[in-house]
């Protein structure tokens, strides 16, 4: 019936000389409402707005976007016309900033700033959105969105990464005490039906993948591990840690002279060589991580400078691809604290990796707040992850930012 209707529409609108984005102009506000949900205030990219840190302009970014539903770029396979719906009614918690994994980090951003107390002012904003999109009703959509036709692939490795991110955050702040500690414990148990599914098919996958995934881009397996581990230790699944480690020692152990000079693609957002090196300091002790690192990237430097790894350049930030590279300033600044947090505290090579951290934070961190939303749906969730140095420790800001 939804099928018929949605042809019908469009029959009319063409007969009537009218486009169908014209036709969803003149819908009600209230019944918009029912898709995308208003914020009280405006998005910082406004220039009447100052925010008062850049944790509340990050807040705002993500605030104006979980309920978002267009512009929205999806990655779904059609089983049949009933598949032919609105994002909002396929993945009903998931539909905002543009894509399926910006929602979920979006929402992760959120439940990070608000668990670590780090936006005070906006905690009651924030604990609002995400407690009227995380329920049973909207879970329930996207466990049967999970559970339909040829999805076992749906969002693998990124956004199933992200989502583990997710519930890790939720885990780790239900453990504490209080209010805060009492509402993520019953976010989490609505979740874990999902995070069941979603566990169940990177199980499924994992022993069936048989090389690395190199790419600059979602795809990539080594950033996906690193999510994928730090889940796994927090929830104490043992034998999601056993499998990851097992599988990132088999790709990467003998991994040597890693091509930083081939980095970045035009369009990356996660190096290749620096999230393999970030995801195995998980893995290895720190002097056989020592020694790992210097045949994999025996050029990084001793002398504490940053102008061994060039920024990456955004010649367009209206692109959605080329802004890319404004991620991958940001994503490398972790994964550079995250091999110096693993070096011993005498390794002459910390200081050059935590400079070049901090000159590719920075130059991220100056393209958050960009009007145009082909970055700022996104951006501001790495932005945290390094600032909040997530993924390192849990508590604590990023020094160098």
């Amino acid at each position: 019936m939804i099928y018929r209707k949605a042809i019908a529409a469009l029959m009319i609108a063409t007969l009537t000389g009218c486009s169908v984005a014209e036709e969803d102009k003149n819908q009600s506000s209230q019944e918009r409402g029912v898709f995308e949900r208003k914020n009280v205030a405006p998005d910082p990219a406004d220039n009447s707005q100052t925010p008062r840190k850049a944790e509340h302009a990050y807040a705002r970014i993500a605030l104006n976007c979980i309920n978002k539903q267009y512009p929205n770029k999806i990655s779904h396979v059609l089983n049949n016309a009933a598949d032919v719906a609105e994002p909002a009614k396929l993945t009903p918690v998931f539909y905002g900033c543009f894509d399926w994994h910006s929602a979920v980090h979006g929402h992760w951003l959120l439940t990070r700033l608000w668990g670590q107390d780090l936006v005070p002012e906006m905690d009651d904003e924030i604990a609002a959105a995400l407690a009227a999109n995380f329920t049973n009703e909207k879970i329930a959509g996207e466990l049967a969105y999970f559970n339909g036709d040829d999805r076992k692939a749906f969002e693998r490795p990124y956004g199933l990464a992200w989502f583990l991110q997710l519930t890790t955050e939720l885990r780790e702040i239900a453990a504490g005490e209080g209010n805060k500690a009492v509402q993520a414990k019953a976010w989490l148990t609505r979740l874990e039906p999902l995070e069941a599914v979603i566990v169940g098919n990177i199980k499924g996958w994992l022993p069936k993948l048989a090389y690395p995934i190199r790419l600059g881009t979602h795809n990539q397996s080594a950033f996906a591990f690193g999510l994928f581990l730090d889940w796994a230790d927090r929830s104490g699944d043992d034998g999601m840690a056993s499998l990851v480690r097992n599988k990132a020692l088999g790709f990467h152990r003998n991994d040597q002279n890693c091509p930083m000079a081939y980095e970045p693609s035009g369009e990356d957002f996660l190096s290749s060589c620096l999230m393999v090196a970030d995801l195995m300091r998980r893995v290895m002790d720190g002097d056989e991580y020592a020694s790992w690192l210097s045949d994999f990237l025996p050029a990084i430097p001793t002398d504490g400078s940053d102008s061994w790894l060039k920024v990456g350049i955004v010649n367009d930030p209206t692109d959605g691809k080329l802004v890319h590279l404004d991620g991958l300033n940001l994503s490398r600044a972790w994964a550079l604290e995250g091999m110096a947090s693993a070096l011993p505290a005498d390794d002459k090579r910390r200081a050059s990796l935590l400079a070049s951290a901090s000159l590719h934070g920075n130059s991220g961190e100056d393209s958050v707040r960009t009007p145009h939303y082909s970055g700022s749906h996104w951006l501001a969730s790495f932005a945290t992850y390094w600032r909040t140095n997530r993924g390192i420790s849990t508590s604590g800001g990023n020094p160098a930012s």
